[in-house]
């Protein structure tokens, strides 16, 4: 029991940290650009901050969206397999104890106990669909609430991620004198970020937060420039 509930405690930080760093990592770089851009165009850090604000509204709406969808389609995808196992395991019961020995034997246990093994799992229908859910499809139970808990986490920190090169131009009435702390503060809240979402999934820490805060910056500095050539 211990085993299981750390189990799902993993599962869900897994989750967690999944989402806050697509949502971050969208949320730090796209109003960054935005604003970054306006700033090569605009005279009106009051414009800027209601353009800022208007995306991060839109693109916290939109990234929460995309996170529910894909929670409900994970959600979907269970739910259509698990019905498609249990119609399964009531009318095509020899092919599945087929496949269920076959699963034994491929873990190495000797013909005998796949019989037993086979024959004692069958017993129970649920736990036999659970167990072929698990060990033929590789399918776990995903959070009825885990599409829900998406989008809010996504949409969430894309606003909190979006704030932070917005942040300057509340305090500041010059654009490029906004802009100037706005790179600063943005370029290096995506190197740390990039650091720790490295750590995270194993790779070079400081290649990784390099590399996230060079997109960062380019997307910023190609931006800035397209403004400049339209307004001249």
């Amino acid at each position: 029991m211990e085993i299981h509930l750390h189990h799902e405690e993993h599962l869900q930080s897994s989750d967690f940290l999944r989402d806050v760093v697509i949502g971050m990592s969208d949320g730090l770089t796209v109003p960054f650009a935005l604003a970054a851009g306006l700033s090569g165009a605009v005279h009106s850090t009051s414009i800027i901050i209601i353009a800022g604000i208007a995306e991060i509204a839109a693109g916290s709406i939109a990234m929460g969206l995309g996170g529910y969808l894909a929670g409900k389609t994970e959600q979907d995808h269970y739910n259509s397999e698990l019905r498609r196992e249990y119609y399964e395991v009531e009318n095509l019961r020899h092919r599945e104890i087929e496949e269920t020995r076959e699963f034994f034997a491929g873990i190495g246990l000797s013909k005998e106990l796949q019989e037993k093994a086979t024959e004692e799992i069958a017993r129970d229908k649920d736990k036999w669909v659970q167990f072929m859910m698990k060990h033929e499809l590789g399918l776990d139970e995903p959070d009825p609430k885990r599409a829900t808990k998406s989008a809010f986490n996504i949409g969430a920190s894309y606003v909190v991620g979006g704030l932070v090169p917005l942040s300057p131009y509340f305090f500041l009435h010059k654009p490029l004198s906004a802009l100037e702390v706005s790179v600063g503060v943005t370029l290096l809240c995506l190197f740390v970020f990039g650091w720790f979402k490295s750590r995270l999934t194993g790779i070079n820490p400081w290649a990784g937060a390099l590399r996230v805060m060079l997109i960062g910056a380019f997307a910023a500095a190609a931006a800035f420039g397209v403004a400049k050539i339209f307004e001249s």
